[in-house]
């Protein structure tokens, strides 16, 4: 992008200066405001690359300011700067649309780093890149739409997102997505399962180490955050972190810093952070195996992604397209899919999601004989499961009445199989009491 220009707002002048010799140094042009009235004077007359904002200003809060200039016909990159250690401004912010924050005094290393991811992006922007993913997340059915859109719009930003949903219904891939549409894409992305990592390797593993800092540490480690520098870096199952290791994330997050087992000094991370579990986390919070100021700061948006049997009308496309790969990788011939067969999956409830969606394809395609796949090779499972809720409908309910009914439905159920015993029932259902508990005033079981 060539002489790029940002707008720079404090009514502190010390700051507006040191910002302006920081990017003038990159080659970035900038114009300087001391209070939102003379900001959207500057707005109304220059095209601006990135927006750098205080939020405590004389006229105002920089809050409004992202609102204002979100809504303007042409939007571009927000980054607030915040008061030491004041992190709910920041996600305030980003969950209003700010690509990301600094906090003060201002680290010349990171804003360095973000000025070049928003530029990046403004030229992402300025080029009209191709950001469809209809060819990787499949589906037309109304909530894969939304969910495209959802991460086109959410690869804009680098505010931390929390992906929820259950097992095998695409958490990782979503996740890429995010990364690959982002201003990262060139960059790592690390995905790491929280719940294979030993615990006693846990801050090693994720912080790095120093050589001979503790026994067995031969070599220096650089760790899972300063592998990912200048990428993503995706924490799977992210409930499963040990409460030591959680205050250790946390400080990661709000520092943009990370220090190695055995180093003396913090080094500055430039990671986006995207987690995901199967689990409940507000349920986790409530019964204090999760802490809650960490919950806030990695679900500053949430992307619900939707178990399969909430979207029937998309498993033909997907069968289909797992048949191609499928047969491709065993190099046969692909097989059609009898009527039967679809309609049948199309009613089986699908506990393992997508997931279980090719495991049973992968499995037809073995014993099947024929050009046809029938309902009999699919050897679907007796029905054991809850019985199917009503077919998702956004237009009248949202995703998350959806799944709360379904979540509902079976926790009745689990409560009658072991005669309404709730202590069986937490061990039935693999949950402690007090998150029994929880769910069930939630949903009004109890």
């Amino acid at each position: 992008m060539n002489n790029p220009l940002t707008l720079i707002i404090d009514d502190e002048p010390d700051i507006r200066e040191l910002v302006e010799i920081t990017l003038n140094r990159m080659d970035i042009q900038t114009l300087c405001a001391e209070n939102i009235e003379k900001a959207k004077a500057l707005l109304a007359q220059h095209k601006f690359d990135l927006c750098l904002t205080d939020m405590k200003l004389p006229d105002g809060n920089g809050l409004d300011l992202v609102d204002y200039i979100q809504k303007s016909s042409v939007p571009m990159p927000v980054a607030v700067i915040t008061a030491h250690g004041n992190m709910d401004i920041a996600i305030k912010a980003m969950k209003k649309g700010a690509f990301d924050f600094l906090s003060k005094p201002v680290d010349l290393t990171v804003l360095r780093q973000l000025v070049k991811n928003a530029l990046k992006l403004s030229e992402q922007a300025h080029a009209k890149k191709d950001r469809r993913t209809r060819h990787i997340l499949l589906g037309d059915s109304q909530v894969m739409r939304g969910i495209r859109t959802k991460i086109d719009k959410l690869a804009r930003s680098q505010a931390p997102i929390y992906i929820s949903g259950e097992s095998g219904s695409g958490k990782e891939l979503v996740a890429r997505l995010i990364h690959q549409q982002g201003p990262r894409e060139e960059a790592a992305f690390i995905a790491v399962n929280c719940g294979a990592i030993p615990h006693e390797l846990m801050e090693s593993e994720f912080f790095g180490h120093k050589k001979g800092s503790f026994t067995g540490a031969t070599t220096d480690k650089i760790g899972l955050f300063k592998a990912a520098d200048g990428g993503t870096l995706f924490l799977d199952e992210v409930a499963d972190l040990p409460l030591p290791l959680q205050v250790k994330l946390l400080r990661a997050i709000q520092e943009k810093k990370v220090r190695p087992i055995g180093e003396q000094q913090e080094i500055p991370i430039n990671v986006r952070l995207l987690s995901a579990t199967h689990k409940n986390l507000n349920a986790m919070v409530e019964d204090g195996s999760f802490r809650q100021d960490l919950y806030y700061r990695i679900n500053v948006i949430e992307l619900i992604t939707p178990p399969l049997r909430a979207r029937e009308s998309d498993i033909p496309e997907l069968a289909n397209h797992l048949l191609i790969k499928l047969a491709s990788d065993n190099q046969q011939s692909q097989p059609l899919l009898s009527t039967e067969a679809i309609n049948a999956l199309k009613q089986y409830h699908f506990p393992g999601n997508v997931r279980e969606l090719e495991n049973i394809l992968e499995r037809a395609l073995a014993l099947y004989d024929g050009d046809v796949i029938g309902l009999d090779d699919l050897n679907l499972p007796i029905s054991t499961e809850l019985p199917k809720a009503e077919q998702f409908d956004p237009s009248e309910s949202s995703l998350e009445d959806y799944l709360e009914a379904i979540e509902k439905k079976a926790l009745s159920r689990a409560l009658e199989e072991n005669r309404w015993n709730k202590t069986e029932t937490a061990k039935h259902l693999g949950l402690t009491f007090r998150s029994l508990r929880y769910r069930l005033k939630k949903l009004g079981l109890d």
